[in-house]
């Protein structure tokens, strides 16, 4: 296993970067990017300065950020960049808004730095190294009854066929609702997995991933001791259709309430 450890400092001045920008930098104007989703001056700033600051330091590295795409490099290790994981959070006001930065190598997360700007809190992993928050070794829950399990699902879903989308999501709300302690919505898929690793939450279901969204969270969750897979129970990467995750006790519970068959919700 190669050890990515070397590169966390990079990654650290790069979220640096970006916190102080949404710490210091109002929305501004919206972009419209699809019914009801949208990116604010913010998101952009922030992904040009990362993505030029990445430029400089690691060449040979590509970069995907999520407002303008790839650049640089192709073919071996991937920047993958949410500048504003949780832009409608953000431009109302709310703390639940992350910058997410992670690195890929053949579509499997090695690398990963979440920087909560309005809450004080930064997470990071690389593989083999454990995960950490403010500098202390973190851990998932040891909740082993899904009664007592506090559950963040991911967001329904806006845009097109989003109707048809938020059916799936209804009854998979239905069936933990009746299942689990409690369901929380944060908003953002990086404060989701984050708050898994720190064992704030016990479990997150998405049925959805995006690299940018999901690559930080996926190692830093992973490295907590968390177990991340597709909804078919097959390990997560950067193009399976889901991101289900929990500790080893609870994780069979929840993908049989998610089922890997989409019809079956």
């Amino acid at each position: 296993m190669t050890d990515y450890s070397d590169l966390l400092p990079i990654a650290h001045q790069a979220v640096d970067l970006a916190r102080d920008i949404m710490r210091t930098m109002q929305p501004g104007v919206l972009t419209a990017k699809g019914d009801r989703d949208m990116a604010s001056e913010v998101d952009y700033a922030i992904e040009e300065r990362v993505r030029a600051f990445l430029a400089e330091q690691t060449p040979d590295i590509g970069f995907l950020g999520e407002e303008n795409g790839a650049s640089g490099a192709t073919g071996g290790l991937m920047w993958a960049l949410d500048p504003v994981d949780g832009t409608v959070n953000f431009v109302h006001g709310s703390p639940l808004c992350a910058v997410s930065l992670g690195l890929i190598i053949e579509r499997r997360p090695v690398l990963g730095v979440i920087d909560l700007p309005f809450l004080s809190s930064r997470y990071s992993a690389a593989e083999g190294n454990g995960a950490h928050a403010n500098g202390e070794t973190i851990a998932v829950s040891s909740t082993r009854q899904i009664g007592d399990a506090v559950v963040a699902l991911g967001d329904y879903a806006v845009g097109h066929r989003s109707d048809v989308k938020n059916r799936t999501r209804f009854t998979l709300t239905q069936r933990l609702a009746s299942n689990v302690q409690r369901i929380r919505m944060h908003g953002s898929a990086a404060i989701d997995l984050a708050w898994l690793a720190t064992g704030h939450i016990d479990a997150v279901v998405m049925l959805a991933n995006k690299p940018w969204d999901t690559s930080a969270g996926v190692v830093i969750a992973r490295e907590a001791g968390a177990l991340v897979v597709d909804r078919d129970g097959s390990p997560h990467s950067i193009e399976s259709s889901a991101t289900i995750a929990s500790n080893s006790d609870l994780l069979a519970e929840f993908l049989g309430l998610v089922g890997d068959d989409p019809t079956s919700l």
